[in-house]
């Protein structure tokens, strides 16, 4: 094979992002995270100060054409040329908009093609939602990351105080099961399970543990 992919779909506080950082980086694949792009995208949204609701606005607001990439030492998302990360990461506006502009049809269809152009000539781990299943559905290995809510609850609240961002447990339990509830439910590209993906159950794996097990599926494609 020229070139392998491995798409890495699953829950909100699993652990994906880092797993599939860690892997691309074990590997020297190209590292590929879908949910900034589409976070880059509700902050072009927001900034350009267009109607959430508007999918024509939004529409025409692609017509543009926005760039999006990633720097090569930092990986920061740069959205027309500009450093973005802080805003992508910090901003609450864009947190508590994103599910909103990920369902949104020309939103999907926009970002699908950009990701897509990303993996035809270098190897990638890419992961997010639906890349087993609508991105990359012919990837090489496919890996469905979970773990029991509690966990993910942990998970989630350690990285907001160490950020210092001030939520309860049951604040960060609450947008958990809400971001879950969306992502399963939108009409377009629902987040679930692609069928001949691997599920990776993260609850009682430490971050190493998790590259660990995850290198073992990698190294078994050449078995």
């Amino acid at each position: 094979m020229s070139t392998i992919n491995i798409a890495i779909d699953g829950y909100a506080g699993c652990g994906k992002s880092t797993l599939a950082r860690d892997l691309a980086k074990a590997l020297n694949f190209t590292f590929v995270d879908s949910g900034a792009m589409y976070r880059g995208l509700t902050h072009l949204v927001l900034h350009s100060e267009t109607n959430m609701d508007d999918e024509g606005a939004i529409s025409d607001l692609l017509k543009s054409n926005p760039s999006l990439e990633f720097a090569d030492e930092t990986n920061h998302l740069l959205l027309n040329g500009e450093d973005v990360e802080d805003s992508i990461r910090n901003d609450k506006r864009v947190a508590n908009n994103v599910s909103t502009v990920a369902a949104i049809g020309v939103v999907r269809a926009y970002l699908k093609a950009v990701q897509q152009s990303l993996i035809e000539e270098k190897s990638v781990v890419m992961e997010g939602r639906d890349i087993g299943t609508v991105i990359m559905p012919n990837a090489e290995l496919k890996l469905f990351v979970t773990a029991d809510m509690e966990e993910r609850v942990t998970r989630r609240f350690l990285q907001l105080q160490e950020s210092g961002k001030e939520l309860s447990r049951d604040e960060v339990r609450e947008n958990l099961a809400s971001r879950d509830h969306m992502d399963e439910t939108r009409d377009i590209a629902p987040l679930k399970k692609a069928d001949d993906a691997i599920v990776l159950d993260t609850t009682i794996l430490n971050r190493e543990e998790q590259l660990t097990a995850a290198l073992g599926l990698y190294s078994d494609l050449s078995d």
